[in-house]
């Protein structure tokens, strides 16, 4: 196994080569374009879609929108990192302007599985991690507090102000709503 020095840092050739999963920022309604450009250039990409239907002038059809507007997942390793920047339509890599963000093979192998599986699967607002959240449905609707990621899913925390106690509950997530 060869390695190369950049920056004083050394760099295995194998994690040179080693491909990794990256977002890709593009023109506004130009994903599935970016998509089919990736396509014939063999770069491998994935572009979750969900069905929606829409109306126009009393007729309705059924379209194929992205999940994530703007945005196009590729795998690229470093060696050719380069070429998604080469096809029309690509913006700029999501991340720093010193290197892309890598998307976690988990958080891939997730979604993928998730559209493949044709899981009932929609956009969502994001809701970070000690955001304030409003439960939507269920038993606790109505209920407001700071939301928590866990190992099992999420949970919020609900605050008695005038008593100056909290409790942590488990909750679906998709009952979640910003505040």
């Amino acid at each position: 196994m060869s390695s190369a020095s950049a920056n004083g840092l050394t760099i295995c050739q194998s994690e040179i080569d080693h491909p990794n999963w990256y977002v890709v920022y593009t023109w506004p309604r130009h994903e599935k374009k970016v998509a089919q450009h990736f396509e014939e250039r063999g770069i491998s990409h994935f572009l979750p879609l969900q069905t929606s239907v829409h109306k126009w002038n009393k007729k309705s059809a059924t379209v194929s929108l992205p999940l994530f507007p703007g945005y196009v997942f590729v795998q690229a390793s470093r060696r050719n990192r380069h070429l998604p920047l080469t096809v029309p339509g690509v913006v700029h890599f999501v991340g720093t302007p010193s290197a892309p963000a890598e998307i976690p093979v988990e958080e891939m192998e997730f979604l993928r599985d998730a559209v493949r599986m044709k899981r009932n699967i929609e956009p969502h607002p994001y809701l970070a991690t000690g955001n304030r959240v409003r439960i939507a449905s269920g038993p606790m609707s109505g209920l407001t507090g700071v939301i928590q990621r866990t190992a099992t899913g999420c949970r919020i925390v609900i605050s008695v102000d005038m008593i100056m106690r909290s409790v942590a509950v488990e909750v679906d997530a998709a009952s979640l709503k910003a505040a």
